[in-house]
């Protein structure tokens, strides 16, 4: 996997952290330095151990998965999809604007789904796991943090 390669998946995999770190940010009265370096760290840091797990979860059951991966997929999606459709028909949520564990472990978490899936796909691709992380979680921290 070339530079650019992995340049164009850590921006991709950092859009959807980039989004939840502004409206983080619009939600807070005054916004402080440490506040895009708390999201900065919880959505890179996710960004980056996402991978890894998926890396060593991809290697231990590549041989088990290789023939349902498409099926895996679209259930995940399929069941993605039909939550957000739930949710649609919902209450509004609530404004919650604090940056303590509680409220960003599990924007953290649902943001960085993505790249569990990417760091399964890297173990089938032989990719070198420790530079890309690095660079996925670099990118996500700085994007996040401005966003």
């Amino acid at each position: 996997m070339s530079l650019f390669d992995l340049l164009i998946l850590a921006v991709g995999l950092s859009m959807d952290a980039m989004a939840v770190a502004i409206c983080k940010g619009l939600s807070v009265q005054k916004l402080k330095p440490r506040h895009a370096l708390i999201t900065g760290l919880y959505f890179g840091g996710f960004q980056a151990g996402m991978p890894v797990i998926g890396y060593f979860l991809g290697r231990q059951f590549s041989a088990y998965i290789e023939s349902v991966d498409h099926w895996i997929a679209f259930v995940l999606l399929a069941l993605i999809g039909a939550n957000m459709i739930k949710e649609s028909f919902g209450d509004a949520e609530e404004c919650n604007c604090s940056f303590c564990p509680r409220a960003m472990l599990p924007m953290a978490v649902a943001t960085s789904i993505d790249a569990l899936a990417v760091g399964v796909t890297f173990a089938f691709l032989n990719v070198s796991i420790v530079p890309a992380v690095s660079f996925i979680g670099i990118i996500t921290f700085t994007l996040s943090a401005v966003g």
